[in-house]
């Protein structure tokens, strides 16, 4: 007697025992399809930051208070510059929303800067995360006239 079942004869296949798995594995997988990314807000907060920095006109970013307080941290010995000061970001699995407080140089044409920013800002973030990038919103805070001082300069009464 034989231990084969032939399907076609009208017998059924053996069923494997065990929990049947759902994934793809093996070489011919995807690498996608093996495991998940997950990108926390601080990632693409650093990814804005340095993005809205690199536009022509913007001076700063962070209002007032937040550029004051930096400037202070930013002297303590070991120390860096923060590069998410001003920036606020929500993220989700397949989107993001950005915030942006910026100081602008006198002389620019606001409006212009803020479709620059805004250019810069999905740009980068859409090719280094993936994630779809569905608003920017930009809050200019202040206009830095050529003859202020920077408040990372002033930031102490004694040098």
């Amino acid at each position: 007697m034989s231990d084969i079942i032939n399907p076609a004869a009208g017998g059924s296949a053996p069923r494997p025992v065990g929990k049947a798995l759902t994934g793809q594995s093996g070489a011919d997988a995807a690498p996608g399809t093996r495991g998940r990314t997950t990108i926390t807000d601080s990632v693409v907060e650093k990814i804005v930051g340095m993005a809205a920095r690199e536009v022509p006109g913007i001076h700063s970013l962070g209002s007032g208070m937040s550029r004051t307080l930096g400037a202070v941290a930013d002297k303590v010995p070991g120390g860096r510059p923060s590069l998410s000061r001003g920036v606020k970001v929500e993220v989700g699995e397949r989107q993001a929303a950005v915030d942006l407080d910026v100081v602008v140089d006198y002389g620019v044409a606001i409006v212009d800067i803020a479709a620059d920013v805004r250019t810069s800002v999905i740009t980068a973030v859409e090719r280094m995360t993936g994630l779809e990038v569905v608003e920017v919103n930009i809050t200019v805070d202040d206009v830095h006239l050529p003859d202020e001082e920077d408040d990372e300069e002033s930031a102490g009464r004694v040098r």
